[in-house]
């Protein structure tokens, strides 16, 4: 198995210590939360092109009821680190060593865990803003104190986040993080505990029509109203899964392709209905379905239309609910 599948495909398998840990804590977390978080999204559900056939897509072997993202930096890691942990807040998990120099380090964000790692051959890189490169551009967070955020901004000499939007509204800045990768903080004062454990990612596409088919036809995503995003002066198209939105902007079909940034990983009940979709369906194959030997853990990686990695992995806990369900039937 290649490192870099090894790297990841372990890292899904450990949190806090503990094997398997964290997909059975963001499933039975993940029931608390979700209620709320469909409810405050539920009429913004639908229309953004004919649904899916819920047994054409991955959708129904989806088990975790949020998604996990991944980026790789350049930089120094202590940077990174302190910037998600510190100024931003969220909790730092067990680094999961994988040996080399690099480990992946994971943080909770919301119902998400966000993982960093440094950057792997074979990838193609490219630096700037969510306008400068097809792939994995932004990644945008929700928090219910503007005031507590930038106080944790200017603790440790960083400038205060500029945000926009009414004070009784959503307010919004754009900040980067050490690595130079935009971030978007949205502050919503008094809103459900679901928002905030909200993770949104911004991917900029080369075809909006190819994406949009792969993420509502192919992985089974849920469509929401396309909006107007004032930032990027252009129209959003975005899709969730419980408390993860991956919202799509194209900006045309000439810019350099960045597939190796960042990605976004699944956690499923029967990664071999992934594999035989994306056969059907000519889907690009980056690592071959695989397992990674001693964790009972299979996986496979697969590329969107603009080879943005979607990192599909079967644990042994969410094979459990395949089993559960076989034995229903």
């Amino acid at each position: 198995m290649p490192a870099t599948v090894r790297r990841f495909a372990a890292d899904i398998l450990s949190s806090r210590g503990t094997t398997m840990s964290y997909c059975r804590f963001a499933f039975f977390r993940g029931r608390a939360w979700q209620l709320a978080a469909v409810a405050a999204v539920a009429s913004t559900l639908a229309v953004d092109g004919p649904a899916a056939d819920d047994a054409a897509t991955v959708g129904p072997v989806l088990w975790q009821p949020s998604m996990n993202v991944f980026r790789r930096h350049a930089v120094d890691a202590e940077a990174v680190f302190e910037f998600y942990g510190d100024v931003l807040g969220f909790e730092q998990l067990q680094t999961f060593d994988v040996g080399g120099t690099s480990g992946v380090a994971r943080f909770q964000a919301g119902a998400s865990q966000v993982k960093f790692t440094s950057r792997v051959a074979g990838r193609e890189y490219v630096d700037g803003g969510v306008r400068d490169a097809t792939g994995l551009r932004l990644l945008t967070f929700f928090f219910p104190d503007e005031a507590e955020l930038s106080e944790r901004f200017t603790a440790r000499g960083l400038p205060a986040p500029e945000f926009a939007g009414a004070a009784e509204e959503r307010r919004r800045a754009l900040v980067a993080d050490p690595d130079g990768q935009p971030v978007e903080l949205v502050v919503v004062p008094g809103a459900d505990a679901g928002v905030y454990e909200q993770l949104e990612v911004g991917l900029t596409v080369s075809d909006l029509e190819t994406s949009r088919a792969f993420y509502r036809d192919f992985v089974g995503l849920d469509a929401l109203e396309p909006v107007h995003d004032p930032f990027f002066e252009t129209v959003k198209h975005s899709f969730r899964h419980g408390s993860t939105i991956v919202s799509l902007r194209s900006f045309g079909a000439d810019l350099p392709a960045d597939t190796g940034s960042g990605g976004i990983q699944y956690v499923v009940s029967d990664v071999d209905r992934v594999a035989d979709l994306a056969a059907e369906r000519g889907v690009v194959v980056d690592q071959p379905l695989s397992e990674l030997e001693g964790f009972s853990l299979r996986t496979i990686w697969l590329d969107d239309p603009d080879g943005i990695t979607n990192y599909f992995a079967e644990t042994q806990a969410s094979r459990g609910a395949q089993t559960r369900s076989s034995a229903a039937r």
